[in-house]
């Protein structure tokens, strides 16, 4: 079972409840599960902290997600939760950052990572904002039960490609299609989310906005 896992929380110090600034007249982050949801997989999860879940919970059902609150540092630990509630056998990991995630690069890498059995993968040099990671349930479990330092709990996936004498690694630059590593499109600052209700505007009438090239060549027009 293929699960994607988008993270997310309310607080941010940069850019404070930017999960819930309204783009387009919804909150960023059901933007985010709108995108996710043209990706293929079994299921959908939407895993936050205990003081998001209260917030986030009409907006998951609504956008057909499954919620699960878990430890607010330990990201690691809450991506195991859902692993072991819904017995994924495979990951697909998304941030709440990123309302412009590629669903078609991440159809094709988590296609990619499953062909060759890979434990982590991910596309380098992508715009940033429009990745995902894959990864295999059982290395993020292991993972889980190894990985002291803060930062490999808090980001999921640097314990795995961090140690690839573990671990079966993934990593090649995107396809030139998507290889834009000099675009941003995530949201951290409030300049980050004033660009996106632009490009957003740009997009939202477009039949194919979740994929890559028709986002990289609005970006292109636009900025």
């Amino acid at each position: 079972m293929t699960a994607v896992i988008l993270q997310a929380r309310i607080d941010s110090s940069r850019l404070p409840g930017k999960s819930l600034l309204l783009l387009d007249g919804k909150p960023l982050i059901f933007r985010v599960m709108e995108a996710l949801n043209q990706v293929p997989a079994d299921i959908r999860i939407l895993a936050c902290p205990e003081d998001s879940l209260a917030s986030f919970e009409p907006l998951a059902k609504e956008a057909k997600f499954e919620i699960l609150a878990g430890p607010k540092e330990d990201v690691l630990e809450r991506y195991c939760m859902a692993i072991r509630k819904y017995s994924a056998d495979r990951v697909i990991r998304a941030t709440g950052d990123n309302p412009f995630v590629f669903a078609d690069a991440a159809a094709f890498l988590n296609d990619e990572a499953a062909s060759l059995n890979a434990d982590y993968a991910g596309y380098t040099e992508l715009p940033y904002g429009a990745g995902v990671e894959s990864a295999a349930a059982s290395a993020l479990l292991r993972a889980c039960e190894q990985a002291k330092l803060q930062p490999e709990r808090e980001h999921v996936c640097p314990y795995l490609y961090n140690h690839p004498e573990l671990f079966n690694i993934h990593r090649p630059p995107a396809p030139a299609r998507w290889h834009y590593p000099d675009i941003r499109i995530t949201v951290d600052t409030k300049e980050d989310f004033d660009k996106a209700k632009e490009l957003y505007a740009e997009l939202k009438n477009e039949q194919n906005r979740y994929n890559g090239e028709t986002i990289i060549k609005k970006y292109a027009k636009m900025f």
